[in-house]
């Protein structure tokens, strides 16, 4: 049994460990989310490069401000109109330092809002707007495949409307954390100084404070503390995370996803979606389906592979599609009698075709966009996340094969 002397030395060494541990409840820079939390710019003093390579991310930058430095569309006279074809328009205008959609019907007003708020960019953008405290979608997106403005997700084409309210839900996979206006305020909408831009560090390595001061106190300890390791989670928790804005929306979620941590079981926090690995019935849309698609797929299931396994989170996915594929050479090869039958045939073409064959791009039909005056439906290309043998891209190589090994005349 430990006597007093002891036990007084243990009570001492323990007082710098539990200061560390509290530094987070006396931060002048409180973060909305909670006193457990650093905020991302607490990563940088320990991991700069990961750091610098992250915000530069689709993932970072899925929501920010919106300004004329990120807004993909063109404000110039000419490009800066959205047409519907009945005497509605659309106009993006610049008015001294800011931007604004006005919509017009036979050249008169009708609505006008701000560019507050740009959401996505990759494949497109849209843009919402604060009406005191909620928060509603313009009517005019940009898409970036015909380098164009388009009809926003969710708005019909035969009419101008301002007026489509966005939910909670949706800003809890474009954004890291917005709180609830006050109860006592008595209405509905988002406490807008609480609104924490793109995912963040913390949204999926959870919360950082203790673990920040310990490696603050203690730059000796490179054995993670206080925060979870992506490598010390099961496959299944692994592909949870990824899942949590990456596997559909026919799941009903019962609790907020802001709440849900890295390690966490998604099935406590959304009710089964008892078709999510159907791929017919119904058809798994490729848009927000990713786990879903892969999970299906023969290369998931006879391996232990997950998301990681081909995406690196901390860095951009724009460097073409040669990166990724050593990723499949990795398992697919002669020597495990499981290579690619066209594979010496195609050279050093398989660095694009092994994507383009067995992941096509495919048009969603949850989301579609119409250009200008509805002259032209451009597809919402996305490439499916279910591997498997399509042959109709297998015609494809096998004509460019047979491009290749024809005589020039």
């Amino acid at each position: 049994m430990l006597n007093k002397r002891t036990f007084f030395l243990l009570l001492i060494a323990l007082i710098p460990l539990s200061f560390i541990l509290t530094q987070c409840f006396t931060s002048t820079a409180k973060d909305p989310r909670g006193e457990l939390y650093a905020g991302s710019e607490s990563c940088v003093k320990c991991h700069s490069s990961v750091y610098d390579s992250y915000i530069h991310t689709a993932h970072f930058q899925s929501s920010r401000p919106a300004s004329l430095n990120n807004i993909g569309g063109s404000f110039a006279k000419g490009s800066n109109v959205f047409e519907y074809g009945n005497g509605f328009k659309v106009v993006m205008e610049k008015r001294g330092d800011s931007l604004y959609q006005t919509g017009y019907l036979n050249g008169k007003k009708q609505a006008e809002a701000p560019f507050d708020v740009a959401i996505g960019g990759v494949k497109a953008q849209t843009y919402l707007y604060w009406k005191g405290s909620q928060l509603f979608e313009l009517p005019v997106s940009y898409f970036t495949a015909v380098h164009a403005w388009a009809n926003s997700p969710g708005y019909a084409m035969g009419y101008i409307n301002f007026q489509r309210p966005i939910l909670k839900k949706c800003l809890e996979c474009h954004t890291s954390f917005v709180d609830d206006v006050a109860p006592e305020k008595m209405e509905i909408g988002f406490d807008k100084a609480t609104l924490i831009y793109g995912i963040d560090c913390e949204r999926c390595h959870g919360p950082a404070a203790n673990h920040v001061n310990y490696h603050t106190a203690y730059p000796e300890e490179k054995k993670a503390k206080y925060i979870t390791t992506y490598s010390s989670l099961t496959r299944a928790q692994k592909m949870d995370a990824c899942a949590l804005c990456h596997s559909g929306n026919k799941g009903v979620f019962q609790r907020s996803s802001y709440t849900f941590k890295m390690g966490d079981t998604l099935a406590k926090f959304k009710t089964p979606d008892f078709y999510s690995n159907n791929l017919k019935n119904p058809p798994l849309d490729v848009h927000g389906n990713q786990t879903a698609l892969l999970s299906s797929s023969k290369c998931f299931i006879m391996s232990n592979m997950d998301c990681n396994t081909c995406h690196d989170p901390h860095a951009r996915q724009d460097k073409g599609l040669a990166i990724y594929t050593p990723k499949c050479l990795s398992c697919h090869s002669e020597a495990k009698h499981n290579f690619c039958p066209l594979g010496t045939k195609l050279g050093t073409a398989i660095n694009s075709y092994c994507i383009n064959c067995h992941m096509p791009q495919q048009a969603s039909h949850i989301i579609q966009l119409k250009s200008s005056e509805g002259k032209m439906d451009t597809p919402y290309l996305l490439r499916t996340h279910h591997i498997a043998v399509y042959p109709e891209e297998t015609e494809k190589v096998l004509a460019f094969i047979k491009a290749q090994s024809s005589p020039v005349r």
